[in-house]
């Protein structure tokens, strides 16, 4: 019988055990979740950039990077809630995995009604502190979150998604320069940190839809070699 609490929500479960991740996936989709798995680290970190799931479960034991690389590499960009799943009992990896950022520590063998219900609670805390205004208003423009859309002077104005997805990003931390990396990663994916010049595209793109003068912009700012800002 599926969970709808869970219903619409994404996890990305993280663990190199085929039998153990298969098990996971059909459990938690019998829940009403959606599933995006991966064996690795590194699928890991690509797979929250490109798929952003509301929650992550992750095993420590990765053969190309150790869990706690992956938790350091997640909040280096995400505040998604990380649920680690590992059979390291000792007390300094768990007080090590939280202090990196990890959200709660399960332990294997586990009780999946447990796990179930760990996941609902780490998803229910970062909906309540996520902010309540939808809305970002910079100018002229009324940037709408919820709706993913963005008006000029009242009138729609069409994005692409990547140009909304990198707009999205600024809006989100209106006010405060986001590292051209930080970026990268969350709009194209972890193999893009080093493309500096999709931004310059895609700065230039938003500027002529957004800016009375695309040339002297007043609010999508550029911090050269840094990155970029939305100023109100």
């Amino acid at each position: 019988m599926s969970d709808t609490s869970a219903a619409g929500h994404r996890v990305l479960v993280v663990d190199d055990e085929p039998a153990l991740a298969r098990a996971l996936a059909i459990n938690l989709r019998a829940h009403g979740w959606e599933v995006v798995t991966a064996a690795t680290g590194t699928a890991a970190l690509d797979a929250a950039a490109t798929t952003r799931p509301d929650v992550v479960v992750l095993d420590l034991g990765l053969p190309d990077l150790d869990g706690t690389e992956v938790i350091a590499g997640l909040r280096g960009w995400t505040s998604v809630p990380i649920v680690v799943l590992s059979a390291r009992q000792h007390g300094e990896d768990k007080v090590e995995a939280l202090d990196l950022g990890a959200d709660d520590y399960v332990t294997k063998p586990f009780a999946m009604d447990e796990l179930m219900a760990r996941l609902r609670a780490a998803v229910r805390r970062a909906a309540a502190a996520e902010p309540s205004e939808t809305e970002v208003v910079v100018g002229d423009l009324v940037i709408d979150l919820a709706r993913k859309k963005v008006r000029r002077g009242g009138a729609d104005v069409r994005l692409t998604p990547t140009e909304w997805a990198f707009l999205e990003l600024l809006a989100r931390n209106v006010g405060r320069l986001v590292p051209r990396e930080q970026i990268l990663r969350e709009v194209w994916g972890t193999g893009y940190t080093r493309e500096h010049h999709y931004l310059r595209v895609y700065a230039a793109q938003l500027r002529r839809k957004l800016e009375d003068d695309p040339a002297h912009p007043r609010h999508l700012l550029t911090s050269s070699g840094l990155g970029y800002t939305l100023e109100p």
